[in-house]
């Protein structure tokens, strides 16, 4: 294969990855027909089509699956040189593309950001809220250098760091703001609001609560901690929310807040890296900004 360029392969890999040419190019900031011509320009150098194309989507064709395994190898390779670089240069500057799950971001990221930007005034952070099976698929591919989750994630290309833990507090109608908070024996038999499918805190709550896993539960999901306190307050039942998100998304809902009796039940919230980046002891440094405090 000749003329082919490191654009090409980084627009292929984005293409590949979110399936939408319109969606592909606003990521790699440029028109979508500057897109399409570079993708059929690597095509042609591949002498086969990388893409099955429909009006909703485009799809990897099977020679696309491997050729996109083999260029997420390549990217991550040239990531790391451009990483082993950074390393060698004092304190930290550059790209950083930083992972965060949906129930970390609103509430401990303005904070940090604003921490990070002190302490390393030279670095363009690059923002993803996901749910932590999407972070820890693009930490693998390369498309993230780090990832602030709830530990543990037990994927052993990934580095795993502690920063802190922190309570699950108990979210009641208002009414019952006097009565005893429940024992967690009693959880199970009281109608549970939790997350939808993918998110971890859906799954810690539902081992602390002891309720097996699976599908919708009554329908009583919701897709944001926002949604679920506010279901709340409208007597559809209780739930559970991390600590740092009781000051955001109770001001406005008539509901109220318990800590439960010890054992506490409680999250570890840490960050996750490869474990082959040459900057992971920055990486430590940056996980240091998130002392206790910042959850508060």
């Amino acid at each position: 294969m000749k003329n082919l360029s490191l654009k090409q392969l980084r627009y292929f890999e984005v293409l590949a990855r979110v399936g939408h040419f319109g969606q592909a190019a606003e990521i790699c900031a440029v028109t979508q027909p500057a897109l399409s011509v570079q993708i059929k320009a690597l095509e042609a150098a591949a002498g086969a089509a990388l893409f099955e194309r429909t009006t909703r989507e485009v799809r990897l064709t099977g020679f696309g699956v491997e050729f996109a395994e083999r260029v997420r190898e390549i990217l991550r390779s040239i990531d790391e040189l451009s990483d082993l670089a950074r390393k060698a240069q004092e304190g930290l500057s550059g790209r950083l593309r930083l992972g965060v799950i949906p129930t970390i971001a609103p509430y401990l990221l303005p904070r940090f950001l604003t921490r990070l930007g002190a302490a390393f005034p030279d670095l363009d952070v690059q923002v993803r809220e996901s749910i932590t099976p999407r972070l820890i698929a693009e930490l693998g591919e390369g498309g993230l250098d780090l990832a602030l989750v709830a530990l543990p994630v037990s994927e052993r290309s990934l580095e795993e760091y502690p920063i802190f833990e922190e309570p699950m507090m108990l979210v009641r109608p208002e009414a019952e703001a006097d009565a005893p908070v429940p024992e967690v024996t009693e959880l199970h038999t009281r109608r549970l609001l939790l997350l939808e499918e993918g998110h971890c805190f859906r799954d810690q709550a539902l081992a602390f609560c002891n309720i097996p896993g699976g599908g919708p539960r009554d329908g009583l999901e919701g897709t944001s901690l926002s949604t679920l306190v506010q279901m709340v307050g409208a007597g559809m039942g209780i739930t559970l929310i991390p600590e740092m998100a009781v000051p955001v998304e109770t001001r406005s809902a008539p509901v109220s807040v318990a800590r439960f009796r010890a054992p506490q039940p409680k999250r570890q919230v840490g960050m996750v890296w490869r474990r082959t980046s040459p900057l992971a002891d920055r990486f430590r440094a940056i996980a240091d900004l998130l002392t206790p405090d910042a959850a508060q």
